[in-house]
């Protein structure tokens, strides 16, 4: 099965290819650091651990307190998970944070 991204471009391509030969977190920090605002990663890191919270079945305000996201953003994460293209269960497999299906 092929998947359609939305955000489908030959720069995006170029991007995620870019990004996957990273080897290193020093790697990754230094290329974040200069592609990306400081405020960019975190949010992105903010995502993400809302995510793995959602995950163990943290509440809402459990999460906003922990993470200091936004409901809003939660319920955004929350959606993304539940109805989105799994790119978030995609990576917390990776990470061993969910178990395979």
């Amino acid at each position: 099965m092929t998947y359609n991204s939305k955000i489908k471009s030959k720069q995006a391509d170029a991007l995620f290819e870019a990004i996957l030969q990273l080897e290193t977190l020093e790697e990754c920090y230094r290329f974040f650091e200069d592609v990306c605002t400081i405020k960019e990663v975190q949010a992105i890191a903010q995502r993400l651990e809302v995510a793995k919270l959602l995950k163990a079945n943290k509440t809402y305000n459990e999460i906003e307190d922990e993470t200091g996201a936004s409901t809003a953003t939660i319920s955004r994460i929350n959606r993304s998970l539940n109805y989105g293209v799994d790119g978030y269960n995609i990576v917390l497999k990776k990470l061993g944070i969910i178990d395979e299906e």
